[in-house]
């Protein structure tokens, strides 16, 4: 069986040169195969906006990580884990090494007037519809639960819900969840806090 190298075009240049593509893009003598110059003015026009959204969205990010250290914690908050029903503290959140923490904050039981349809099955289908978990955080949790993995390479990472931690439990295998460090904050103060 003959091997044969297989080789790529790609556009000259830095692949972060987006100054490059955004030349590229905004030229007027390229056009889109039948487009017409009403399609590429507002075509330009939202390109530029979309420019702005991002000068806008790394400013907001400049401004955020240049915020100065908040207050400091009351206590060492006291959860209990979902795995085990062990507890857990605050402070034990932190691996060594690492220096960052990401608390993803699920809401379960969800918010009292969310009407959507509850768990597809399972235990937590049985439970009252406003005791069940939100199906928004449920799907953040669900693509977090495919990144936890690699996040755990750099960062500290748990997903906090106040229901019980056999309920948090429950749920998490109904669904799956096995690389997120899952908590129940129902004894302490941590969500209103």
């Amino acid at each position: 069986m003959e091997h044969r190298k297989v080789e790529t075009m790609a556009i000259k240049g830095s692949p972060r040169d987006m100054k490059k593509w955004l030349e590229l893009l905004l030229d007027p003598n390229i056009q889109f195969p039948g487009e017409s110059s009403e399609y590429r003015r507002a075509r330009n026009q939202l390109l530029e906006s979309e420019r702005e959204l991002r000068r806008m969205n790394q400013q907001v990010a400049a401004q955020r990580r240049a915020l100065p250290l908040g207050g400091v914690l009351q206590g060492d908050y006291v959860f209990e884990s979902a795995a085990d029903g062990s507890q857990v503290r605050f402070s034990e959140l932190f691996a060594p090494g690492k220096d960052t923490l990401v608390i993803y904050n699920m809401m379960f039981p969800r918010w009292s007037q969310d009407p959507r349809a509850g768990a597809p099955g399972g235990e937590t289908a049985l439970l009252p519809l406003v005791e069940q978990p939100c199906p928004s955080c449920t799907s953040i949790v669900d693509g977090l639960e495919g990144a936890a993995f690699h996040l755990a390479a750099r960062i500290n990472l748990a997903v906090v819900a106040k229901t019980s931690p056999d309920r948090l439990g429950t749920y998490a295998q109904e669904r799956g969840w096995h690389n997120i460090r899952l908590l129940s904050s129902r004894n302490n103060t941590f969500n209103r806090d």
